[in-house]
């Protein structure tokens, strides 16, 4: 990647306002331009101090403009200074969760009945990563509600029993009049399951605009959403539990 680059900072504003021209050498097919991140430039000898800011790329000429906004404290744009890596103190203890381990863990799966033909799929796609993961069967439950709109409420209600480490939200919404409706509080609900019970509710509900992305989402070739919610599941309670043993970590 070769880049030339220009800054102008205002004085008068406490904010450095930038503006880099970047030439990439790679080849693109599309004709229209695409927005990228400036994690982009990781590689590039120059230091941005601004993982977050947009930039857009026009494949034609092969210039990227990039355009940022941040405290000049601290911010170098030059030839030869590099982005320094990320070193974490000894002092400084990380928290991660695990999917290993999980022989020992509890979880219930909380699943709507209407569109079956999809949410049958996802549960069988959650109770196979489950095993796959060494979950032992007696330590799984299952529990179907009419729809994903009765959700919520059955998942804070098991996760408040302390029985289960994690829940696991299985739906499917269906592009119907009162889809965002649904969508939007069965989304709403769930990760109110989740703060006011202090238990992971993932939410594995799919939000389809037709039953081709629903089946490509069920099992076929976009994965089974089920057993990637099984997975976060997992990690969620393990990572939970590791942060409820540190007596020094601060939630």
């Amino acid at each position: 990647m070769a880049c030339d680059a220009a800054m102008s900072t205002m004085l008068s504003k406490p904010v450095l306002q930038c503006h880099i021209n970047a030439t990439f050498s790679t080849s693109a097919r599309s004709p229209d331009p695409t927005r990228i991140s400036l994690r982009s430039l990781k590689s590039s000898p120059y230091m941005l101090g601004s993982s977050s800011s947009a930039a857009t790329f026009a494949p034609s000429s092969q210039i990227c403009s990039f355009s940022c906004k941040q405290p000049a404290v601290g911010f170098m744009l030059g030839q030869g200074r590099k982005t320094p890596n990320l070193r974490v103190s000894a002092i400084i203890k990380e928290h991660t969760g695990s999917i290993l381990g999980a022989e020992n863990l509890r979880f219930v799966v909380v699943a709507g009945r209407f569109n079956e033909v999809i949410t049958k799929p996802l549960v069988a796609g959650a109770l196979e990563t489950f095993k796959r993961f060494a979950v032992k069967d007696e330590h799984i439950d299952v529990i179907w509600v009419p729809g994903s709109f009765e959700i919520p409420m059955t998942a804070q209600t098991l996760a408040k029993t302390g029985r289960y480490h994690a829940v696991v939200c299985i739906g499917a919404v269906g592009a119907t009049t009162h889809y965002d409706a649904v969508a939007n509080s069965a989304a709403s609900g769930v990760m109110s399951a989740s703060l006011n019970s202090g238990v992971p509710c993932i939410f594995g509900i799919l939000t389809c605009e037709n039953m081709e992305q629903a089946i490509d989402r069920a099992g076929g070739k976009v994965g089974n959403k089920g057993g990637e919610a099984a997975l976060t599941a997992i990690e969620m309670a393990s990572l939970l539990l590791h942060i409820s043993a540190d007596k020094r970590a601060i939630i």
